[in-house]
């Protein structure tokens, strides 16, 4: 069996334990307590993976990383993300705040005409699948038609009504 991990001495005990209560999230909670469970004596791996319910590999990773870089080690963002995006979600939103105003009046607006945009915003050709991902991404969602156009007149509808002539046809 192997014997416990050696901590690198970055805190003293008192630090190290307001470190661990001062955890912002969960998991973040959980890793330095894996490292707290280590620094408190004979805990191997195994033994601080099987209390937390993690794997073995990640209390050994989060152990190299804390006695590598230090407590800061653990502090990393998740691996997901856009990071190959053509645009930043600034600039697409101000790409679809043009269409924003006549969109909620009713008028129809297309993916070709919002791809023809995109491509002038981006530089570059755009695939029609990216303007789908993107009114996706933006809460832009296919409504059905209106009941009446969005210039509708009723009392226009209502006079040309009085003023039609019936059909002889019963």
């Amino acid at each position: 069996m192997r014997k416990p991990a050696m901590l690198h001495p970055w805190f003293t005990a008192d630090q190290l334990l307001s470190w661990v209560k001062e955890a912002p999230d969960k998991t973040a909670y959980q890793r330095r307590l894996a490292i707290w469970l280590t620094y408190l004596g004979d805990f191997p791996a195994h033994r601080v993976a099987e209390l937390l319910a993690v794997s073995t590999q990640a209390v050994w990773k989060w152990v190299g990383e804390y006695n590598a870089v230090g407590p800061g080690g653990l502090d990393r963002k998740g691996r997901g993300g856009r990071r190959w995006g053509l645009m930043s979600l600034d600039e697409e939103r101000a790409v679809l705040a043009q269409y924003l105003a006549p969109a909620e009046a009713g008028d129809l607006l297309t993916a070709k005409q919002l791809q023809a945009a995109l491509s002038k915003a981006v530089g570059r050709a755009v695939k029609i699948d990216y303007v789908y991902r993107l009114l996706h991404r933006h809460d832009w969602r296919k409504l059905p038609p209106r009941p009446h156009h969005s210039q509708h007149d009723t009392e226009q509808t209502e006079a040309f009504k009085k003023n039609f002539r019936k059909s002889s046809k019963p």
